[in-house]
């Protein structure tokens, strides 16, 4: 039907109509047809309704956007396609004969286009970034005004060139356009196709088709309009300026669709709520989305021109009772060719709902007549006037549309501001009402009223104006609500507006009454198109000259306004209308002028300034005059100079030696940072990485596709040694090895990574860094960067590499981030969790040195400081002059993009002054003071150093082919005055390296001592010294690094217009710098500027974690005593100061005396920047205050008393300086070089130029030369005291979630600063990180990624390298433990062989033979060397043999140990995580932390004389483990196995493990050492520690000791673990007895093992024969399973009483290992039979030796111990918990003094300072160190040992004990022959009689030493045993124990033999 008129030329409106309404109603699911003659009368009425949006509603549209249904939630009906004919090509992009029409394809190739037809470009809405080319008969395509086209089509393809297709339908079948709706002309066509210069075929303007401007889409089940709801013109947020919302400052917006510009009929640009969204056509989710988020909302009413806010005549499809007007919130779309203009407004949109108010904004309807742009406006005004839409409808433009912009970032803002009240909606605060439209209005005439003519308005201040305002007329009612986040509601309108539209307009004009004419108010009685005609009409007639702004406000309307301002001024119009463009349109404009020839006029404008003719001609003329003279007579004088210099006993320059490269403190403190996040990760619960499984470290550093920094990295990944550290390669290395480790993100970038995901993959036990340095840069989303042009391979690069499922899933793989500005990556979405940020540290706080370091960072604070210091001369400065005359050109030259004209200007401002340095004086006049002082100091450095070093100008041009023009023409200068060997120009360009000449190469191998005959500089750092000019290209720094010879830093062609506060950050990071701290400053920042942030209130706070990248932006304190905006800057842009500025070069000139005097070492001092005690401060801070009292002098002395001792010489110096200032320049450089020699003697002028520019550049930062707005924006700040600059937008790929928001604070630490980004912004849709996560879930953060930020040039790369080394050498060490390694003591004292066991072979002790053996007393375990040696009878033992007692302290120190690897074998503590032993540990992810029940298990034990009641707390998965009366029930003992089970599947004795104070470090986790078989584990821990230890362990049983043994020591633990074991033994024989089985043949052996039980090893034995002394013998680690099933299966095993291991040692002689086994004491790790031994107890009172003292019992009980020599047990050496967490202290709270054990004992009743330690502790402790007192006899007097009875105790190493048991039967050693120098007798019990002392014989002098529990007992002690008979006691020889009475002390008394 679409076709039925084709053939009629002349189509009436009626007819055309009509048959849209029929076709529409026939595919319409709504059974009313729309009103057609409403459609023609209204027309009649000239309402072009078809676009603006009246009551004509196309219902084609509600088709297009594919919701058919009425139901809010309809799918869409897709348009069935024809099959195609057999055997066709049905590709997109391909008609159906095969051959390609896409315009990228064949832009090139010649195209025979027919008389009368036009070539266009389809558009396939599957093919999102291509157009199909199309030859269409132009009858049958509109006009200008969208009217006129012929209702049918006519149209060929171009493709195979098949001709006459009269039917659309049957066109876009055969060019395979796959649709999902009807095809439609008006639909797919979409763009004409025009030739550009080069004869490519490019997209031209759209095809205006009625209606395409502004369609009025009626609203989908009357709630929300059927578009995606946010089109072009609501740009999502408010961009920070208004080139924020430009696709292309937002990577991601459809590059293709705006080649020529015009972008607006893409809706999926803007409304993205989802990646697929595409001309209009989105998935029936996204709808879903967009009209669930919205269904509820009401919406601003938008009243059409004919205010009928009743319902139409008849109801059509969609409308909505509750709207005002079937034209509410429709969503316009654009069209013609002022769509370009829109692209302000092109920003992408978030998801509605999601994101805040900022996503809900309604665009505007154009209503009215139409306005015509007039002809030569652009030629008239000098500049393209832009147009902010306001508030309600705005007209449709025509005509000269390509001299107007036309933006709606000012409508955005207003509709942002209309939202904040919602923000306290949620807490109930309804009454609070959004600011008056009238309101804002105003507002914006009051702001626009006070910029200054300089100024450009930024839609912050706005924002932050509106927002003031609102509060403040809602003070009371929001001071509770202060704080509270902003919600995703548009506004409730306004009832009652302080302002009425009638008043409005007066106001207004009221307002701008007082501005000088610069705002000017229109207003309109009848609609904006009134006032629009009369400002273009004042505009061409000339009356708007001094207008910057023009305010056109019409107010007829029923209450509601329409209202835009125009920017007509033409400074602010440019910089406006060029912030519009994206980095793509800007690049692509300079292009099109460059190559267009567009810049000729300009050149020949610039030829016409000089009057002494053309520059060129002039250049020629003096290269004619001067060649060969020049060249030879400069040459001759730089060596005589040299000589001279050399001659007047000035030293060689030394500055060419680089400094040794090494690590600095700042860098070690983060790269331990790094390492403790990764450890934090390692050990949270998430089980995200487990440390323990790796075991070297591996790397890969991915940098943007710079070759510079690709060479940078290199070689500082090749010098910092990294790679052997990490032993990836060895020595030597070669560089093709090193750059497998550094990734540049190009074309070939793919195929490394691939590589090095593989590697990963393949090497699970490597961890793999993955370092993504100079992060910020390549944001885009892999979703969208085939909407980039096919030249940029690298968008989304990132994205799809360090994104992708492989390294976001690998558990070897951690990501770093580093970057400068990581505010891109700080967004809501991100993925870096804020736990896992490093910030660089700040270096002081409180003004005390964190980190002592020989050089400052001067970064852009301190640039900032240096302009609030008062000095003449700032770091940071404008040129006036170049802006004037840059402006002068813009007017004249309207159609050049400003960066072309700044870009000619400066390069003509450096040929002048080149040639007027060179001797054409006359050339001054057309350069600007600074570009010669530039020029004249890179010319004249070099003959100032005896080598000849020079200093390099940084000249930054964005543009690559504006770098070119520059190069080109510079180096043409340069040679025509023949300074080619004077010094080079360097072109930098990201994608290439450096060229630099052969001279200079020579030059720079010279002083750099290099051989290599091939060495060519690779990056800038190798510049040093090198007089050049570098020509800095790109659009963006890459992270290159600039040598110290940096000394001018020429950013005035930055692009200003981009303000950003990453863009600015990283302008001006290139001048980031280290000054050498030992040296005082010579600019103005001086000291103060390194020591100020100490003491300032913006210095962040005590965190010593947070660096500065927010430093960037603090102002200093001097920023609140004055407005920087207002204070001219002295001097510094002043003709008159010519000559002081270009020989001085912003330097103090009198600071250059002492800079050169080597003061006295005081001075030096004073000079530190580091404060060194508070006499030093107060000085310094004196001096800062003398300074800030003298600011306002036009030159300062910069010397305060402190700093010299000559004040009155420079003050004469600085009056000096002023007469100096106004010397001519050539007066200056004779005078300069003149005073050289003369000035350090008599204390005058000296000029910088006197010294090695690499000299003084290591002790002056760079002068950094910005563009006048971006001065300002950095120089001027907010209510806060906090730089403009810090508020902009942080980064153009995200946007502001809301306009209510908090400033930035001025105190805010990074830490801070990232939380907040975190909160306010998110990403645009074209960043990686958009579609991450709905807002608030923590498990979107990706766990393995951390994010390091710091200043610019400070230093990550070496943080980061250092932090790999340490990586590696902590998984080194995490696969490491320190073992104890000691060798066995008092070998020597051994018996003789018949004591040993022969047969060498056994693998087993032979029961007969080993019962033959003697018992070993004596002690071999190291760990004892301190202890007492126990004698036997047989042992004859020299003085001299025992070693000096150690003190205390030094136990643990001095004992040795070795570094282990663990093997497969090791037992672990809670940091060991592994797949393996996951569910063993109880944290497997895929089951609950293990349940655990507690139970109570009670037994009664006579010699306590109670019932001792035990907690077990049992893990689910082990209660198989034990036996209950019922399920869940009482506890009835622990299963124990059969003596005769033979299975290798499990373990048969229990381990018990007691462990205090290493509920983190104690090696519990038995899973590796047990090789996984079955065994049961219980840790035996004190009360207190329960909780603690559950955490940690929460599979493992648990032995709970009762609360009474909270202090006792591991004495009650063995005691209670052997009486439960035992108790339990008993509790089993009587349950397995009902099962048939003996009592004898349960299993009776018990493991008790220390908690530091690491490894175990096994000794292979060679014996060459049975009793040959010949035998070899090796060690391996083995499983304890190994182990303890050999000793399990011992033969007659439940013979033996105890059996343990040997202690390992790396020195274990073969002799030690030759017997089996022996018959002697046993540690560590015991094998007990609790039957054997059911009446030897442990003694439950001990701390120290108890298992000495058990083992002696047991042999005394007549049972066998033996030791398996073969075996062996590694302990680790674990500093925290154990014995070492006892402390004795006293009881008195403030004593401070350390108790010394001499104090641990005192008389009863004294006074003396009671301890808070258990008493026998205490005992212990006084003992082992001061048993002298009392047995003095028995010091080193071996052969009289102390008879101790029933018990071990430790008398120290110089005391010699004799141990015998009481009881009857019991083995003792025969002591008949001995004569005791003392006796002990340790709370004796019955046994002990005073028959049985009297066996025992006793030298004269002899002295006994009895302990009991009390003073009573002691006396019946001595009653009972009759001591008095043979002992004499004195009063005074009673002693207690130092504890307060209810601690209950022991209590001793000594008495001497008589």
């Amino acid at each position: 039907m679409g076709n039925s008129y084709a053939g009629q030329l002349k189509a009436t409106r009626f007819e055309e109509v009509l048959h849209d309404s029929i076709e529409a109603s026939l595919r319409s699911n709504n059974l009313v047809p729309r009103p057609v003659f409403s459609q023609l009368y209204l027309e009649a009425e000239q309402q072009l309704s078809s676009l603006e949006g009246g009551s004509r509603v196309d219902n084609e549209e509600e088709e297009e956007e594919g919701e058919g249904g009425p139901e809010p939630n309809g799918a869409p009906n897709p348009y069935q396609l024809p099959p195609a004919p057999e055997g066709c090509c049905t590709t997109e992009g391909f008609c159906q004969a095969g051959k390609d029409l896409r315009l990228v394809s064949i832009s090139s190739e010649p195209i025979d286009v027919p008389a009368g037809f036009l070539l266009v470009g389809a558009k396939s809405p599957s093919l999102q970034d291509h157009l199909l080319v199309c030859a269409v008969d132009k009858r049958f395509l509109p006009d200008d005004n969208g009217h006129n086209a012929l209702l049918g089509f006519s149209g060929n393809c171009v493709g195979c060139g098949k001709k006459g297709f009269c039917y659309f339908t049957d066109f876009s079948n055969h060019i395979n356009l796959r649709l999902t709706t009807q095809p439609k002309k008006q639909k797919h066509l979409k763009y004409y196709l025009v030739r550009n210069a080069q004869g490519t075929l490019t997209k031209g303007p759209l095809i205006c088709w009625k209606g395409s401007e502004f369609r009025s889409r009626p609203a989908s089940a009357g709630i929300c309009s059927s578009s995606l709801f946010p089109p072009l013109e609501s740009s999502g947020s408010l961009a920070a300026f208004p080139s924020e919302s430009v696709p292309g400052t937002n990577p991601g917006v459809l590059m293709g669709a705006q080649q020529a510009g015009p972008a607006s009929d893409h809706p999926s640009l803007t409304s993205a709520l989802g990646p697929a969204v595409f001309n209009g056509k989105d998935s029936p989710k996204h709808q879903q989305l967009a009209k669930n988020s919205l269904s509820a909302l009401p919406r601003p009413s938008a009243l059409g021109i004919l205010s009928n806010s009743g319902p139409p005549k008849k109801r059509h499809k969609g409308w909505s009772p509750e709207s005002p007007s079937a034209a509410d919130g429709t969503c316009p779309q654009g069209g013609g060719n002022r769509a370009k203009y829109e692209s302000a407004g092109v920003s992408c949109v978030p998801q509605a709902g999601l994101v805040g108010p900022a996503s809900v904004s309604f665009p505007v309807v154009a209503s009215g007549e139409p306005v015509s742009v007039p002809d030569n406006l652009l030629k008239i005004c000098e500049a393209k006037p832009v147009i902010f839409k306001g508030h309600g409808n705005f007209p449709y433009l025509c005509g000269n549309l390509s001299d107007v912009v036309v933006s709606p970032l000012l409508y955005t803002c207003y509709q942002n501001s209309q939202s904040i009240s919602r923000a306290y909606e949620q807490y109930g605060a309804s009454t609070i009402q959004p600011i008056s439209e009238e309101m804002q209005l105003l507002l914006t005439v009051y702001y626009l009223v006070q910029l200054a003519a300089d100024q450009v308005p930024l839609m912050e201040d706005l924002e932050q104006i509106f927002l003031r305002s609102w509060r403040e007329s809602h003070l009371t009612e929001i001071r509770q609500y202060q704080q509270a986040p902003a919600q995703p509601h548009p506004p409730v309108p306004s009832t009652a507006a302080p302002v009425t539209p009638a008043q409005l307009p007066w106001l207004a004009g009221l307002a701008a009454s007082s501005c000088n004419d610069s705002v000017h108010v229109i207003e309109c009685a009848y609609s904006l198109a009134e006032g629009l005609s009369e400002m273009f009409r004042l505009l061409i007639e000339g009356k708007l000259a001094k207008t910057n702004y023009v305010v056109i406000i019409c107010a007829c309307r029923n209450a509601a306004i329409d209202s835009c301002i125009a920017v007509t001024g033409k400074y602010q119009a440019r910089i406006l209308s060029e912030s519009l463009l994206s980095p793509a349109e800007y690049q692509r404009e300079v292009h099109y002028e460059l190559v267009t020839g567009k810049v000729d006029s300009l050149g020949a404008f610039f030829s016409t300034l000089c009057p002494e003719g053309d520059i060129d001609i002039l250049l020629d003329k003096f290269h004619q005059e001067n060649q060969g003279h020049v060249s030879s007579a400069r040459t001759a004088a730089s060596v005589t100079q040299a000589a001279g210099l050399d001659g007047s006993r000035i030293p060689v320059c030394t500055s060419c030696h680089l400094e040794p490269r090494g690590v600095r403190p700042f860098q070690l403190a983060v790269a331990q940072k790094l390492l403790s996040h990764v450890c934090s990760i390692a050990d949270s619960s998430s089980q995200n990485l487990d440390l323990g499984s790796f075991e070297k470290v591996d790397f890969l550093i991915c940098i943007p596709p710079s070759e510079v920094t690709y060479q940078q990295t290199l070689f500082h990944v090749w010098h910092s040694g990294v790679l052997l550290e990490l032993g990836l390669e060895k020595e030597p290395m070669t560089k093709q090895r090193v750059e497998q480790y550094v990734l540049k993100l190009d074309a070939e970038a793919q195929t490394k990574f691939k590589a090095f995901l593989q590697n990963s993959f393949q090497n699970p036990h490597t961890l793999f860094v993955l370092i993504h340095d100079h992060a910020h840069w390549d944001l885009v989303s892999s979703a969208v960067h085939n909407l980039y042009s096919q030249s940029d391979p690298p968008a989304g690069l990132v994205d799809r590499l360090l994104n992708c499922r492989e390294v976001k899933e690998a558990p070897n793989i951690v990501t770093l981030h580093v970057t400068s500005f990581p505010y891109a990556l700080q967004t809501q979405h991100t993925l870096i969790s804020p736990y896992n940020e490093i910030h660089w540290p700040v270096s002081y706080s409180n003004g005390v040195d964190l980190y002592h370091e020989n050089k400052k960072y001067f970064g852009l604070s301190e640039f900032i400081e240096s302009t609030l210091s008062g000095h003449s001369l700032p770091l940071l400065r404008y040129d006036s002059s170049f802006e004037a005359m840059v402006t002068a050109l813009g007017k004249r030259f309207p159609r050049l993009h400003s960066a072309v004209i700044r870009t000619f200007v400066l390069v003509q401002h450096y040929a002048a002054a080149m040639m007027a340095v060179s001797g054409l004086p006359q050339m001054k006049n057309h350069t600007s003071v600074e570009t010669l002082e530039i020029t004249q100091n890179l010319l004249n450095a070099p003959k100032q150093c005896p080598c000849g070093h020079g200093l390099m100008v940084l000249l930054r041009v964005p543009c690559s082919p504006l770098a070119a023009v520059a190069y080109e023409r510079l180096a043409h200068v340069r040679a025509r005055l023949a300074l080619e060997d004077h010094f080079e120009i360097i072109l930098g360009n990201p994608s290439s390296g450096i060229t630099v000449g052969k001279h200079f190469v020579k030059q720079l191998k010279m002083w750099q001592k290099i051989e290599d005959a091939e060495w060519r500089p690779q990056t800038y750092l190798e510049l040093e010294g090198l007089p050049c000019i570098l020509i800095f290209s790109g659009m963006d720094p890459h992270g290159e690094s600039l040598p110290r010879s940096l000394r001018y830093c020429d950013l005035r062609l930055i692009n200003s217009s981009c303000l950003v506060r990453t863009a600015l950050e990283q302008e001006l990071g290139l001048a980031a710098y280290f000054v050498s701290s030992e040296i005082p400053l010579e600019k103005g920042a001086k000291n103060e500027a390194l020591e100020s942030d100490g003491e300032k209130p913006s210095s962040t706070d005590n965190e010593d974690e947070e660096p500065g990248t927010e430093v960037c932006f603090e102002a200093g304190s001097t920023s609140e005593k004055r407005s920087p905006v207002k204070r001219e800057r002295s001097c510094s842009h002043d003709s008159a100061s010519s000559s002081l500025s270009s020989k001085a070069s912003s330097s103090a000139l009198c600071s250059e005396t002492l800079a050169q005097v080597p003061g006295p070492p005081q001075g030096e001092q004073a000079r530190s920047p580091l404060p060194c005690g508070p006499a030093e401060e107060a000085k310094a801070t004196g001096e800062k205050q003398w300074l800030r009292a003298s600011q306002g002098a036009t030159v300062i002395s910069r010397h305060g008393p402190v700093l010299t001792p000559q004040p009155d010489c420079s003050l004469r110096t600085s009056q000096r300086s002023l007469q100096v200032s106004v010397t001519s320049s050539s007066q200056l450089s004779s005078l300069g070089a003149t005073s050289m020699s003369t000035a350090p003697a008599t204390g005058t002028l000296v000029l910088q130029a006197s010294q090695c520019s690499v000299t003084k550049a290591c002790r002056q930062p760079p002068t950094v030369f910005l563009p006048k707005l971006v001065y300002d924006v950095l120089l001027s700040t907010d209510s806060s005291g906090l730089p403009k600059a810090a508020s902009l937008l942080p980064a153009p790929s995200v946007m502001w979630t809301s306009s209510f928001r908090p400033l930035l604070s001025k105190t805010m630490t990074s830490t801070e600063q990232s939380l907040y980004y975190r909160q306010w912004t998110v990403p645009r849709p074209s960043h990686m990180d958009y579609g991450n996560r709905a807002e608030g879930r923590v498990d979107s953060f990706h766990p393995r990624r951390l994010l390091l930020s710091g200043p610019p040039q400070i230093g990550k790369t070496g943080a980061y390298l250092q932090f790999l080394s340490i990586l590696s050498r902590m998984l080194v060490r995490l696969t490491e433990v320190d073992v104890y390694d000691e060798e066995e003591i008092n070998i020597s004292l051994r018996e003789e062989s018949d004591w040993h066991y022969l047969q060498l072979s056994d693998p087993w002790p032979d029961l007969e033979l080993f019962q033959k053996m003697p018992f070993d007393y004596i002690i071999h375990d190291p760990k004892y060397e301190d202890a007492s040696l126990i004698c036997a009878h047989h042992q004859s033992i020299k003085s001299e043999d025992r070693g000096l007692s150690r003190k205390p302290e030094e136990l643990y120190v001095r004992r040795q140990t070795a570094r282990m690897r663990l093997s497969k074998y090791a037992a672990y503590n809670t940091y060991h995580h592994c797949e393996q032993c996951h569910q063993y540990m109880g944290f497997h992810p895929r089951y609950q932390l293990y349940e655990s029940t507690l139970h109570a298990f009670a037994f009664s034990y006579s010699m306590l004389g109670e019932e001792i009641q035990l907690h077990f707390i049992i893990p689910k998965s082990k209660e198989h483990h034990f036996v209950f009366s019922q399920p869940g029930g009482q506890l009835e003992s622990m299963r124990l196995p059969l003596v005769t089970d033979k299975s290798h599947e499990y373990i048969k004795s229990p381990t018990f493990t007691p462990t205090t104070g290493r509920h983190e470090h104690g090696l519990f986790n038995l899973y590796h050492a047990m090789d996984g078989a079955s065994h049961l584990h219980v840790l035996v821990v004190k009360e207190y520690e329960m909780a603690i230890y559950k955490k940690y362990w929460p599979n493992h049983i648990m032995l709970v000791l009762p609360s009474i043994f909270n202090s006792a020591g591991v004495g009650a633990a063995h005691f209670l673990i052997k009486e439960l074991s035992y108790h339990n033994l008993e509790l089993e024989r009587n349950r397995q007895e009902e099962l048939g089985i003996k009592p004898q043949d349960i299993w009776p052996f018990i493991v008790i093992s220390d908690d530091s039980c690491v490894m175990w090893n096994v000794v292979d034995v060679d014996c060459a024969g049975e009793r040959s002394r010949e035998f070899s013998w090796s060690e391996r680690n083995v499983s304890l399973k190994h182990i303890m099933q050999h000793i399990e299966a011992s033969p007659n095993i439940t013979r033996y009483a105890l059996l343990g291991l040997r202690k390992w040692a790396s020195k274990t002689r073969g002799g030690q290992v030759r017997e089996p086994f022996s018959r002697c004491h046993v540690h560590d790790f015991i094998i007990l039979n609790v039957d054997l031994t059911q009446n030897v107890q442990y003694n439950q009172n001990r701390f120290t030796c108890d298992d000495v003292d058990f083992n002696l019992r047991v042999h005394s009980a007549g049972l066998l111990l033996c030791r398996f020599n073969r075996f062996s047990v590694m302990k680790k050496q674990i500093a925290v918990g154990g014995h070492r967490s006892f402390h004795i202290t006293s009881k008195v709270s403030d004593s401070s003094a350390a108790v010394v054990p001499a104090q641990y004992i005192c008389a009863p009743d004294s006074k003396h300072t009671f301890l808070a330690a258990p008493a026998q502790l205490l005992l212990e402790k006084f003992l082992q160190y001061h048993s002298q007192r009392f047995f003095p006899l028995s010091l080193k007097n071996h052969s009289h040992p102390v008879l101790s009875v029933d018990c071990y105790l430790n008398l120290g190493s110089q005391i010699s004990v004799c141990y015998v048991s009481s009881r009857p039967h019991s083995l003792n050693i025969s002591c008949s022959d001995l004569m005791f120098s003392g006796l002990l007798l340790y709370l004796c019990d019955s046994f002990v009689g005073a028959s049985f002392l009297k066996k025992f014989h006793f030298l004269k002098g002899a002295t006994l030493c009895v302990i009991c529990q009390d003073r009573n007992s002691l006396r019946q002690t001595v009653v009972r045993l009759e001591l008095e008979d043979e002992w004499q006691f004195r009063l005074r020889d009673e002693f207690q124990t130092a504890n307060a009475k209810e601690d209950r002390p022991l209590f001793f008394l000594t008495g001497r033999h008589i």
